[in-house]
């Protein structure tokens, strides 16, 4: 928009500058050339009185006719030439009557012709011009002189004029584009401010303020009302994660008395009754995981608004260590579960487990340690590993396997998770992220479908992002990619 606009602005200087000078310039041709042409009048009016009391028989002003002829030449390298009726030369001084276009000049002055004098002069006419005038009063010419004038030295004086108008306008012109490009920065300024507003308000940074203290009074205006809207956003989702939050506190109160009382009732149940006991202590375990998701998705958003916002302090791990921390942790849950864990540095190629011949060549060395620091705190990092090694474990089949691998790359660290479960439909991988959605699969009825939207909100608030596909052997296949520690 500033290009646009200091487009138009110089365009409209440049117009406005040129429609001064253009008239200006002219004006200085045509005065030049009109004064020109009277001083060259006036000196045919001299050698034409002359050679008139010549052509009258009065022979003692002949030499007054030669001699000024020839001076008017060695003065002003002009050349000078009279003739009389019968084109018999009377004073030739510097110009004959054979030179070029002198012939045609001598009939057309001996016909009464006028000349023809330049209407203006410009900086490039420095050729010389055939002026004459006929001597004689009466209807047949008595004789005419011819004058071949030089018109460089007016020339010299139109460009020098010239010159000076140009320079002139050149630095209106450089005061017009100073002008334009300081009103494009006041007009513009307020417009920048709103710009970066509005981007950080994209990215997550709710209540960014933006401050404008010059500009046109609309655009201050508008400025005034961003800050209000953006300070409304921020209080709205500010309120919606407090009230997230808050009403999770409070049912789990309640609802941890009524797990008390639920089980007080176990020794009391009879054997027609255990069926729908048993399903309602299953609800009150749903309901516990929904609380538990509910609060880590309310703090992942609160982590994510302030990394945005560049409140939080920035913070770093070895993604590696991480990693590995978490595959140790997770081995007991996967031995009871009859899954085998497998963890390893590396990068999967998403085939079943094979050994170190299912990892790429990629120059990293097989340990725990991946050896590249990212910008990400360790507890966050283990809250979505927590999420995906979950997933795995309790959608595998027993018997099979779940494969962790971490590696580093030209773009960070990837940590992939793949298992050898159902796995996710095509037409349901895009619906995976969403919260509360549960897949068909043996395991989602233990899940309260949230963990995958934590995860993926985490892992967009600190500048990653998860990807979710089809494994080879028909599990599914997440890998976490991480950028580099700047």
């Amino acid at each position: 928009m500033r290009r646009r606009l200091l487009l138009v602005l110089s365009l409209f200087s440049l117009l406005t500058v040129a429609a001064f000078v253009a008239p200006l310039l002219d004006q200085r041709a045509t005065a030049r050339a009109q004064v020109w042409t009277l001083t060259r009048s006036d000196d045919l009016d001299r050698f034409v009185a002359l050679a008139a009391l010549v052509a009258g028989g009065d022979d003692t002003v002949r030499d007054d006719l030669d001699r000024g002829a020839r001076r008017h030449a060695e003065l002003y390298g002009e050349g000078v030439l009279v003739v009389d009726a019968q084109r018999r030369t009377v004073v030739s001084a510097g110009l004959g009557p054979g030179d070029p276009g002198v012939p045609a000049a001598l009939d057309a002055a001996l016909r009464n012709q006028p000349a023809d004098a330049p209407a203006r002069l410009t900086p490039f006419d420095r050729d010389p011009v055939l002026l004459w005038q006929p001597v004689g009063t009466g209807t047949r010419a008595d004789g005419a002189v011819l004058l071949r004038a030089d018109p460089s030295r007016a020339a010299s004086d139109v460009t020098v004029t010239w010159v000076l108008v140009l320079a002139g306008a050149l630095a209106a012109a450089a005061v017009f584009a100073a002008i334009a490009l300081l009103l494009a920065r006041w007009v513009l300024r307020p417009v920048g401010a709103l710009a970066r507003g509005v981007g950080a308000v994209a990215q997550g940074r709710a209540g960014e303020q933006i401050t404008v203290s010059d500009g046109p009074v609309e655009l201050r205006a508008l400025a005034e009302s961003f800050n209000r809207m953006s300070a409304s956003v921020r209080a709205g989702a500010e309120e919606q994660r407090r009230l997230v939050a808050d009403a999770s506190h409070q049912i789990r109160n309640p609802l941890a008395a009524l797990r008390l009382r639920a089980d007080g009732l176990d020794p009391h149940v009879g054997p027609g009754g255990r069926a729908a006991y048993d399903s309602t202590l299953g609800e009150v375990d749903r309901l516990e995981r929904l609380l538990d998701g509910m609060l880590g998705l309310a703090s992942a958003e609160a982590t994510a608004s302030a990394v945005a916002a560049g409140a939080a302090d920035p913070a770093r791990c070895d993604a590696g260590l991480v990693a590995a921390g978490r595959v140790d942790a997770w081995r007991p849950a996967a031995d009871a579960a009859g899954v085998v864990l497998d963890g390893r540095a590396g990068r999967l190629d998403g085939g079943p487990d094979d050994g170190p011949d299912d990892l790429t060549d990629d120059g990293v060395d097989v340990g725990v340690d991946v050896g590249v620091d990212v910008d990400w705190p360790d507890t966050d990092l283990e809250q979505v590993l927590d999420v995906l090694l979950d997933n795995a474990v309790r959608h595998t089949p027993a018997g099979t396997t779940v494969r962790v691998r971490w590696a580093g790359g030209p773009d960070g660290v990837t940590v992939s998770v793949a298992d050898d479960g159902p796995g996710i439909a095509g037409t349901d991988l895009g619906r995976a992220r969403e919260r509360f959605w549960q897949g068909a699969s043996p395991g989602a009825g233990g899940s309260s479908g949230l963990g995958l939207a934590i995860a993926d909100r985490l892992a967009a608030a600190h500048g990653g992002r998860l990807d979710l596909g089809p494994a080879a052997g028909g599990g599914l296949l997440a890998t976490l990619v991480l950028g580099q520690a700047r």
